[in-house]
């Protein structure tokens, strides 16, 4: 016994002296690490939660993305986990651990936890990125496009890191203002202290809502306007001013020349002219007419409307095969790919008007002028319909409607319904439509049981038909009544994706299979889903085309599946489609 009892008593000793010198050395780190915690006030709660929404941000998500991008988004996501981790801590010190009896842990426990939780959310952070790489890598190839390594993706880390300190840093300065209102309150209103931080936070979020939807709004916007004004000034190096008649801008129109825009310009000084569409199609053809009106365009006394109708009475336009009737983007855009299909296909006999509504780009104009591209849109076909209908039944031209991205929304604006949509026009295409237009979420919520929200089917297809390519227009079936209307839109286009239910909604798009060009890898995260698409936006047209918002030549079957003319054929159509891409490549190079 006495022996044993010796053993016992040795086995203590020596283990105290192995522990020793690491308790020691804890001892001494936890100086240094309390000092550390004091200047970041670094919540390990918060961490941990943070990190977590960090590796779901690097989750794939639409359109591929580099590694600025990446640092971006997921140090924003970051601080948001990080602001939910200090929340649910604050709630367990107030509600639950006041009712627990577990003895605090020495001081040097708690510091070697902490230290230990820094280096796993360091070290699953960088196992993340790693991952991710690999996935974009995925998305890449299934847009033919050149992937990613780990080593440049590797970089996000540390820009996630400082966007996520900026984030939380910017927070606790507001924290700091309702600090120092409920001071006030408590000071001069006699505000009982514990009330005070409350109502000094309302009285903050009261302050903030009125700036931002009053005087910080309308300062952006305008500042923007005006910046954008600019830039809607510039004189394009390769855009010349007309002389034919049949264009806006020529000496003979009423829309003059230096009130088109930079982007009318371009419209009306391009396109195909009667010997490049002869030589194209092996057919006689007309001078196209383009008619284009800029925010500037119309004198004090006329309206947009009024004088998109004289320009379109002036050249003949009512007399024309075919007339169109774009809505434009924000900044007056129009798809040059679109334009040329459209007049390619019916030998020039067309009149295609277009006009500009804003100087903001569509992401801008999205956020500040829904309303106006709706009510835009709206008055100017109610002002062509009204001429339009003058004309006798048998010689008025085809009347179709195109929008695309913001365009469609506006262009959607001018019908209430389907019945009216098909009773007024003889075909719509529009491409790439925002998740808020009114009509694409009617028809597509009330789509055929058992069809994916990516490619919905719509009342057998009889009508309204979606497609992501080609071969999508002829399906389900060949029964494809007149007149027709068409949505182009890709699984892995953003803009048409994009809602704020994501920040708390599930999307069917995302609960059923995914769509051809989608990794199969994206989930659904909630608020981390909203800002990894929100940021796709940005580089929506960063892809290759039949990917992402770029739809490239498939505007022309677009064209072809809702309003093919006479003699149409497989042949010429790919002869349009080589014209009408050597077009968009000489485009891209110059403009």
């Amino acid at each position: 016994m006495l022996d044993t009892a010796d053993a016992l008593t040795r086995l203590r000793s020596s283990s105290a002296v192995a522990v020793a010198p690491v308790s020691k050395w804890m001892r001494g780190l936890a100086p240094v690490w309390r000092r550390v915690e004091r200047i970041i006030d670094l919540n390990h709660v918060g961490l941990v939660v943070a990190t977590l929404f960090f590796a779901w941000s690097v989750t794939p998500s639409l359109v591929p993305r580099d590694w600025l991008f990446q640092g971006l988004i997921s140090g924003v996501n970051a601080a948001l986990g990080y602001g939910v981790g200090c929340v649910l801590l604050w709630l367990f010190r107030k509600w639950i651990r006041p009712r627990l009896t577990i003895e605090t842990p020495p001081l040097w426990v708690r510091d070697t936890v902490k230290t230990a939780v820094v280096l796993t959310c360091v070290l699953v952070a960088a196992y993340m990125l790693v991952l991710s790489a690999g996935w974009q890598r995925e998305i890449f190839a299934l847009m033919g496009m050149e992937g990613t390594t780990n080593a440049a993706y590797l970089r996000t880390g540390g820009l996630s890191l400082l966007v996520g300190a900026l984030v939380v840093a910017a927070y606790r300065t507001l924290r700091e203002i309702v600090r120092f209102f409920a001071r006030l309150l408590s000071r001069w209103v006699k505000v009982p202290p514990k009330l005070a931080p409350t109502v000094g936070a309302l009285l903050l979020a009261v302050l903030v809502v009125l700036l931002f939807n009053g005087v910080a709004t309308r300062a952006f916007f305008a500042v923007a306007n005006s910046a954008f004004s600019v830039r809607n000034d510039k004189m394009a190096p390769f855009a010349t001013q007309p002389v034919l008649p049949e264009r806006s801008g020529s000496p003979e129109s009423l829309a003059k020349w230096e009130t088109l825009g930079s982007e009318g310009r371009w419209f009306v000084s391009h396109g195909p002219d009667p010997m490049l569409i002869s030589a194209t199609t092996g057919r006689p053809a007309k001078e196209p007419i383009r008619v284009y009106v800029g925010l500037e365009s119309a004198p004090k006394e006329t309206t947009q409307e009024e004088l998109a109708v004289a320009e379109l009475e002036r050249t003949g336009a009512f007399d024309r095969e075919v007339l169109v009737i774009v809505t434009t983007t924000g900044t007056g855009w129009v798809n040059s790919m679109s334009a040329a299909a459209i007049e390619y296909m019916y030998g020039g006999d067309t009149a295609i008007l277009a006009s500009q509504y804003s100087y903001l780009p569509s992401v801008l104009s999205f956020l500040a002028d829904r309303q106006k591209v709706a009510a835009a849109g709206k008055k100017m076909f109610d002002a062509v319909y009204a001429e339009w209908s003058k004309r006798p039944v048998g010689e008025r031209p085809k009347l179709l409607v195109y929008g695309e991205s913001l365009g469609s929304q506006g262009s959607e604006a001018a019908f209430d319904g389907l019945a009216e949509l098909r009773s007024k026009v003889d075909g719509a295409l529009w491409v790439g439509p925002p998740n808020s237009n009114r009509l694409w979420e009617q028809f597509v919520s009330r789509r055929d049981p058992g069809t994916r929200e990516v490619e919905p089917i719509y009342a057998d297809g009889l009508v309204v038909r979606f497609a992501g390519d080609a071969a999508r227009l002829a399906e389900p079936s060949p029964d494809w009544r007149r007149p027709r209307i068409a949505y182009l839109m890709h699984p892995s286009d953003p803009i048409v994706w994009w809602s704020t239910d994501l920040i708390l909604s599930q999307p069917d798009w995302l609960s059923e299979r995914r769509g051809s060009d989608v990794s199969t890898q994206m989930r659904w995260w909630p608020f981390v889903t909203f800002w990894q698409v929100a940021a796709d936006l940005t580089n929506a047209q960063g892809v290759s085309d039949g990917h992402g918002h770029r739809y490239g030549s498939l505007v022309l079957d677009g064209w072809e599946a809702i309003a093919a003319p006479q003699g149409w054929n497989p042949e010429l159509r790919e002869k349009i489609r080589t014209q009408i891409e050597l077009a968009e490549d000489y485009e891209r190079a110059v403009k």
